[in-house]
């Protein structure tokens, strides 16, 4: 029997919808501010999604496109004014930067409190001290995808394949958090396999085509494929062999159209969010 899949444009809308009627209860929009530095293909068109998504919010958007070649100190200058910027609740910068910009420098830069992204080092022990701060978007989408998917995570086995900062390290603690025994595996972890098989829930965001094997999974486990790669012909793939994982699943996101699109839904909820929280004080 085939894995039910869990849509993420599905519950994505659902969550948009919902953030439409809190922003457009607040007395201005919410402000959301992208920066965009050089011309990468894929960033340009996360930055266009999120950009389409937050106009079905409600929120007012302001793209800032940089050149390739822009100083990091030009870059840090426009994050401080956007920062002092009264209008704005919510900056990202889109990552991957160019190679002579410094990355922790430019997350450094971004007050806590307006880090949407939630990759601030406050907001990241605001997480692991189970206290209420900005959790990054992609890891809180997945855990929306396991609530309204009605999975039981209280006692349940996770293994999460992946340590980034974005996804890796924030899911394992989330995940923590909701009563799961989990274990944090890499791309050079010894035995994957037998890791993954003894799993309930699994989370593949190790960045490697179709790494995780169809045959390792549980029979009726939840698989979060967090991976977005493109294969050979073209097309995107994840990190795992989706057609012989959902043979054996029970719970299992596609991709395209599975974590994507929450992770989006979940950016423009830190962003709401954060206008709250500012127009409340």
């Amino acid at each position: 029997m085939s894995a039910t899949l869990l849509d993420g444009k599905a519950v994505a809308a659902e969550v948009t919808e919902a953030l439409r009627a809190r922003a457009a209860a607040l007395p201005r929009p919410p402000g959301l501010a992208v920066v965009l530095v050089g011309d990468d293909p894929a960033s340009a068109v996360y930055v266009r999604n999120k950009t389409r998504t937050a106009e079905k919010v409600g929120l007012a958007h302001w793209q800032i496109t940089l050149p390739a070649h822009t100083a990091e100190s030009d870059l840090l200058a426009e994050v401080r004014r956007l920062a002092d910027d009264p209008q704005v609740d919510g900056i990202l910068v889109q990552f991957p930067v160019p190679g002579h910009i410094d990355r922790l420098r430019v997350i450094d830069s971004i007050p806590p409190e307006k880090d949407v992204d939630g990759l601030h080092a406050l907001n990241a022990g605001y997480l692991a001290t189970k206290r209420d701060g900005f959790v990054p978007c992609t890891p809180l989408g997945c855990m929306e995808l396991l609530k309204r998917s009605g999975v039981a995570t209280r006692g349940a086995e996770a293994v999460v394949i992946g340590r980034s900062d974005l996804v890796g390290r924030p899911i394992a603690r989330l995940l923590e958090h909701a009563d799961c025994t989990v274990t944090a595996c890499h791309s050079r972890t010894r035995d994957l396999a037998a890791h993954v098989a003894r799993a309930d829930i699994v989370v593949a965001a190790v960045g490697i085509p179709r790494m995780v094997k169809g045959g390792w999974v549980k029979p009726g486990a939840v698989v979060l494929d967090v991976g977005i790669n493109k294969g050979a012909d073209g097309k995107l793939v994840g990190d795992v062999d989706f057609e012989a994982a959902r043979e054996r699943a029970g719970f299992i996101t596609p991709v395209p159209g599975g974590v994507g699109p929450m992770t989006i839904a979940m950016l423009m909820a830190n962003t709401v969010k954060s206008a709250e929280r500012r127009l409340a004080r």
